[in-house]
């Protein structure tokens, strides 16, 4: 994002507007934080800022500050078209493509509001007015964080916003874990604990959430692992039947397709989840080093992401998905092979 947009945003938030702040369809820890970090920044502006998500997420999500503001569209439609429609300003946040965000796309689509992105995911589609997009960054809430400090105002960061920004930047980043962690991620991170965010108990708020039945899940989760060592690939199937045994809840199956990828030897990860109410195969994949799940994902299962961490779907039964899967492998046996 240049100067020039930068003064024109800074222009636009100077006076109180009504703000509507978007992430994508089952947010995450980036996209909930990401928002909320906003939120709280454009509320101490004295804008009259909401945040509509397309859908629920998990319960270890809903303990960061005024997160219980958060209207759900697919339950509060009525009262959401109203405040899109009403919008100055739209903020669409952890995604760059309206297709991410189900069905929030055409009513958002329509609107005459100016929309703004940030996000760092790859090859943006371009429906906003302004974009701040940079693949490299950790995460969404890293570059809200930036955006803040761009605008002048890093010292109206306080606790709140500290708090939703680290758990967004640990979560995406799997606790410091990932390439994309950088010394600016760090240094990032420093600021925010000096702000007030409790690094400890944000760690414990996300971390401490396994149930017995998900344990359970997990368990049974391991135990439909395969392993590929020819492509160095591992990947685990989870029916619908055995979901509704655990009795499995919204963000139980989180992280699951990275004990895969931790594998010795193995570089590519993937998870195929049955889901019978959206009548599609959800798929999470994750790699190490240059093999872009990214790529795969956008050319055989109408998803996207980054180069090592990636989603998609497939409307195939979970058997011919993973026949698909295999067959596909021998495409990429010059990345994969050791």
């Amino acid at each position: 994002m240049n100067k020039e947009d930068i003064n024109t945003i800074k222009s636009l938030l100077s006076s109180p507007k009504a703000i509507v702040i978007i992430p994508h369809k089952n947010p995450d820890g980036d996209a909930v934080g990401s928002t909320l970090g906003l939120y709280h920044y454009l509320k101490k502006l004295s804008h009259q800022a909401t945040i509509i998500a397309p859908n629920d997420y998990p319960d270890f999500l809903k303990w960061m500050p005024d997160e219980n503001t958060i209207l759900k569209y697919d339950h509060q439609k009525e009262e959401s078209d109203v405040l899109l429609k009403a919008a100055e300003l739209i903020f669409t946040l952890d995604f760059n493509s309206l297709s991410r965000i189900g069905d929030m796309q055409e009513a958002v689509a329509a609107s005459n509001s100016l929309k703004i992105m940030i996000d760092h995911h790859q090859q943006p589609d371009d429906y906003a007015t302004y974009m701040y997009s940079d693949v490299k960054m950790s995460s969404t809430c890293e570059m809200v964080y930036n955006f803040i400090d761009m605008l002048g105002d890093a010292n109206k960061i306080d606790r709140n916003i500290a708090t939703c920004l680290y758990t967004g930047i640990m979560t995406d980043t799997g606790s410091f874990r990932f390439p994309s962690t950088t010394s600016a991620t760090h240094h990032i991170i420093g600021n925010l604990i000096e702000k007030g965010a409790n690094n400890s108990e944000i760690h414990n708020n996300i971390m401490d959430t396994n149930s017995y039945e998900r344990t359970q899940l997990l368990g049974r989760a391991l135990s439909n692992l395969k392993v590929i060592p020819e492509y160095r690939t591992a990947y685990i199937t989870l029916t619908q039947d055995e979901l509704n045994t655990f009795n499995f809840k919204k963000g139980d199956t989180e992280g699951f397709v990275n004990y895969g990828l931790s594998l010795k030897g193995i570089i590519f990860a993937a998870i195929f989840i049955e889901n019978h109410q959206e009548n599609i195969i959800k798929i999470s994949l994750r790699s190490k080093g240059d093999f872009s799940v990214n790529e795969l994902s956008r050319a055989h299962f109408q998803g996207g992401g980054h180069t090592n961490a990636a989603g998609g779907k497939s409307d195939l039964n979970l058997s011919d998905t993973i026949e698909k899967f295999i067959s596909i492998l021998p495409q990429y046996k010059q990345d994969l092979k050791a």
